[in-house]
């Protein structure tokens, strides 16, 4: 699929660019090729820009894995996915994984998340009675991490800052709101269709998660929008200082090498910085050719009037590029987002909300192709219909955050 969805890009550029020449514009082929040399050379800045605040990111993060956290975290869930994973026998090393795998996510060690998300399906697929054919609890599993419920989206922090943010975790609330409405409308559509039920410790988790964002949410609501913004701002800086704190704190009480620990993280920090350089190329020169030669303005236009002849506000319409890729390829929303700031800048409100949009749910596609291929499944149900809808939730409550909290 990503691989059609590239050379479409080039395709479509080169389908624009020649309309363009037969309609006068002699110099729309040199434009367009122009394009395709700075995206390149963007996307090479960016990803070596990355490289000091990956390393950081990373670095921290490991001394909070080795402090033990993400075993702190996998124990608190445990209770919670005993009882939404009901055909998992209790002790089955697949709860453990899935705990594992879910504490990874919200804790943003997305490194440390794919390999047990992986473990975790194959365990549940050997309590599958039908190979090729998804499990209830497969498809949970999958739609919970297409959602993908993230306390610190490192990564779009990291690129807010290459591409000039004041203050590259601004977006930091308004992506766990959105985030957290992606997960909550896939988790009740499949407790629809499965017919989970919701006993005493389910309630509990989704009543008092639902209660602190909604809190956070009314909170910000009742505020002038710009100290609305310097508050976020605030909370948000002051709860990752304070992550910082405890992990350092947790490692020393431990008697964790913390110094040692962060070193390993940011080696691997420099690692996956190097390792985007090529995805971030290819991506970004198929939407740099895309902008120059007219397709991708004039899809976005097209949206924008039909969004104003309704009556309603079309700002949104700026964040619609990373919504359709979001679902398709992660790197393609990414480079979407990466495009999008450097087009309108980090702090304008379309740089935000591609932000808040890339933040707010996982590739469904690419997790199901992933997750489903390495166990053979080929009748996937409902999990698509899943991962579209926390999809779409997300995309909704990305489009209303940016609106409450940078609109003004």
């Amino acid at each position: 699929m990503l691989n059609a969805l590239w050379i479409g890009f080039f395709v479509t550029a080169f389908g624009a660019a020649v309309l363009q020449f037969l309609g006068g514009d002699a110099a729309i082929f040199g434009v367009v090729m122009k394009a395709a040399f700075e995206a390149a050379g963007t996307a090479f800045e960016v990803a070596l820009g990355l490289t000091g605040v990956m390393c950081l990111w990373l670095g921290v993060m490991k001394v909070g894995e080795r402090a033990g956290f993400l075993d702190l975290l996998g124990r608190a869930l445990a209770p919670l996915f005993a009882r939404l994973f009901p055909e998992v026998p209790k002790g089955h090393p697949a709860l453990g994984s899935i705990t594992m795998n879910m504490a990874a996510n919200v804790m943003g060690l997305d490194n440390a998340a794919t390999p047990m998300g992986l473990k975790a399906m194959r365990e549940l697929q050997s309590l599958n009675p039908s190979p090729d054919t998804a499990s209830d609890a497969q498809i949970l599993f999958l739609v919970l991490n297409a959602s993908s419920v993230t306390l610190l989206p490192v990564t779009i922090f990291t690129y807010r800052a290459q591409m000039g943010a004041q203050d590259p975790s601004d977006v930091f609330i308004p992506i766990l709101m959105a985030t957290y409405c992606s997960t909550l409308a896939g988790f009740l559509f499949i407790s629809v269709v499965q017919r989970i039920r919701l006993d005493g410790v389910v309630l509990a988790w989704m009543v008092g998660i639902t209660a602190l964002v909604g809190a956070l949410a009314g909170y910000f609501a009742q505020l002038p929008a710009a100290r609305m913004t310097l508050q976020s701002s605030a909370l948000s800086n002051f709860l990752l200082l304070l992550l910082v704190l405890v992990f350092l704190l947790g490692a020393a009480w431990k008697r964790v090498n913390a110094y040692e620990a962060f070193i390993d993280g940011a080696k691997e920090g420099f690692q996956v910085a190097v390792g985007i350089i090529p995805y971030l190329v290819a991506m970004l020169v198929g939407i740099g050719m895309l902008r120059a030669s007219g397709a991708l303005p004039a899809f976005v236009e097209t949206v924008r009037g039909g969004v104003q002849a309704l009556g309603f506000d079309a700002a949104w319409v700026d964040g619609l590029p990373t919504m359709l890729m979001k679902p398709l390829s992660g790197s393609g929303a990414r480079a979407m987002m990466v495009e999008t700031m450097r087009a309108s800048g980090a702090d304008s409100f379309a740089g935000r909300l591609s932000s808040i949009v890339q933040g707010s749910t996982e590739t469904t596609f690419y997790v199901l192709a992933v997750y489903f291929g390495a166990v053979g499944i080929k009748r996937v149900r409902h999990a698509v219909a899943g991962g579209l809808i926390a999809d779409l939730a997300g995309f909704t409550a990305a489009v209303a955050v940016t609106y409450l909290f940078f609109a003004g």
